[in-house]
């Protein structure tokens, strides 16, 4: 008999303190939650911010050099970037066409309007 009268006891005893130990895990779960939100909101942030300067640089053309538009119709600077870079990237005039879905002649104007001599 006494050992189920030593067990009730501790039984007991481990509810009571599973009380006052709980709080403190609850406390740091709180915590960490806190954490891991301004940490989530923080990196959609940064996520915005570096969207917004990609899309700067994607529009930003050097003011050096204008651009010139082509006989029919302008074209925009993000496709004369992405012209210039596809051709720096060793694209030949009817693949840099075929993904500006423009004409090889308007790839080859906006091209001499740069200044870059296709051979």
């Amino acid at each position: 008999m006494d050992i189920p009268l030593i067990l009730l006891s501790i039984g007991v005893l481990a509810v009571i303190l599973s009380f006052f130990i709980g709080n403190k895990t609850r406390a740091m779960d709180d915590e960490l939650e806190a954490v891991s939100i301004s940490l989530h909101q923080e990196m959609s942030n940064l996520k915005k911010r570096v969207r917004l300067l990609e899309e700067e640089l994607m529009v930003a053309s050097p003011t050096s050099e204008p651009i010139a538009p082509a006989p029919q119709k302008t074209i925009h600077a993000i496709i004369v970037n992405q012209i210039i870079s596809l051709h720096k990237q060793g694209y030949t005039v009817p693949e840099i066409a075929k993904r500006a879905s423009l004409s090889e002649k308007e790839v080859t104007d906006v091209l001499h309007s740069k200044g870059v001599r296709l051979s």
